[in-house]
């Protein structure tokens, strides 16, 4: 179990990933495809060309989700019961084929469970960066995990 349990963790915690993934073509064309995502920015290397951008661009939901798996090996892998739910999502800067992109993550909420007592409510803020620093994606995640047993 690489996660952290409920009382492992404290507000101000702070986790660099160690987990780096370069993004491929083939990750965007097969994400994109997978999940019916026609925009030609992502599809279309002539309208990407033709766009402010010059180059294809990554889907955001793959950006989003990179961001998020890099995370769970350090955080929740082996104690998760749930992910309760997404906010605040923003994606500053655009990623694109090649980049190598870095998550980390900072506890910035806990609450025991109302109606678990085996369970606390972690809320994480994940930070995706690309392999010049810049910031790339960002959200809290609010995770349903489990406690020590008494």
């Amino acid at each position: 179990m690489a996660g952290r349990l409920f009382e492992d963790w404290t507000v101000g915690d702070r986790v660099v990933h160690e987990i780096r993934r370069t993004v491929t073509e083939t990750d965007n064309l097969l994400f994109t495809t997978m999940t019916h995502n026609p925009q030609p920015l992502h599809l279309d290397v002539e309208a990407a060309k033709a766009s402010e951008f010059g180059q294809l661009l990554v889907v955001g939901t793959f950006t989003f989700s990179l961001m998020v798996g890099l995370s769970v090996g350090d955080t929740t892998l082996g104690t998760l019961i749930a992910n309760l739910g997404y906010d605040k999502l923003v994606m500053p800067r655009p990623v694109f084929i090649g980049d190598t992109m870095r998550a980390e993550t900072e506890v910035v909420g806990l609450r025991e469970s109302g109606s678990r007592p085996t369970a606390g409510i972690v809320t994480f803020r994940h930070e995706l960066f690309n392999q010049r620093g810049d910031i790339a994606c960002q959200c809290l995640r609010t995770a349903l995990v489990h406690r020590r047993s008494p």
